[in-house]
């Protein structure tokens, strides 16, 4: 599984995309538009710089890599959990909203409560609640991330 995990890093790094330098932890951003929700589901407008990148976490003993490119999200956590869906800012909001092929709801929605260059804290509506991510970047692992246990 680590390796898949490695691998899923190494194809984002060479994704290119937007450089996510910008620090904003203070909240969503000043031009932030309001999103109506069509039949339950919500469509951020755009995603705001600090959220691009990968990110990865150890949940449950279980590793889990969130790559956000664009307004585009992906879920990847070993066991096979593979979710995809939007980023962005939805409402005065920065929100991300996940349909996983296995049909959990416990990512299908979530707001960032926090984020910088090094971390994010994602509030998840289903019963994860709050989930911390570290930024990985260029395709490496960051360090002291806890991977005891994992496999």
């Amino acid at each position: 599984m680590a390796a898949g995990l490695a691998g899923a890093l190494a194809l984002t790094a060479c994704s290119g995309g937007g450089d996510s330098k910008g620090d904003s932890s203070s909240g969503p951003g000043a031009s932030t538009t309001a999103t109506a929700r069509a039949g339950g589901s919500g469509a951020p407008t755009s995603a705001a710089g600090s959220l691009q990148g990968s990110w990865l976490a150890t949940t449950g003993g279980k590793a889990v890599a969130l790559v956000i490119t664009g307004k585009r999200a992906g879920l990847f956590a070993t066991g096979g959990t593979v979710c995809s869906g939007t980023a962005g800012d939805e409402a005065g909001m920065r929100m991300l909203h996940l349909t996983c092929t296995n049909g959990s709801k416990d990512r299908a929605s979530g707001m960032v409560g926090s984020v910088n260059g090094a971390s994010m804290q994602v509030n998840w509506s289903g019963k994860l609640g709050k989930e911390t991510f570290t930024k990985a970047e260029g395709g490496k692992l960051p360090s002291g991330l806890p991977t005891t246990g994992l496999g």
